[in-house]
């Protein structure tokens, strides 16, 4: 499985527009092959970040994600609303099992 973490900080006054964006952006995302989840949180202790946690099946249908045009139109509009630039880490993952939890 494949983790995706990422966040951006919005311009003053551009936050709702960045959030609304944002779950326009998660909800077709999730219409997509190999995609298991897909959200936005709004950060607690910052109020002008959001925060994305995904998960894909493989790399090749984030790859895919990727290439989508309204992934790319929607990275670049959301980096037009950032105040610096957006981060992004992508993790090869496992499930672990937890001892008396089940998993695997």
């Amino acid at each position: 499985m494949i983790i995706v973490m990422g966040s951006v900080v919005a311009q003053q006054g551009r936050y709702a527009q960045a959030l609304a964006l944002s779950q326009e952006h998660v909800a077709r995302s999730r219409a997509e092959p190999g995609c298991l989840a897909h959200a936005v949180h709004a950060d607690t202790e910052n109020p002008l970040r959001l925060v994305f946690i995904e998960q894909w099946a493989s790399a090749l249908a984030l790859w895919d994600h990727f290439k989508v045009p309204a992934s790319r139109a929607f990275a670049q509009a959301i980096t037009a609303l950032a105040q610096g630039q957006p981060t992004m880490a992508v993790y090869d993952a496992s499930t672990l099992a937890v001892p008396g939890r089940g998993g695997g």
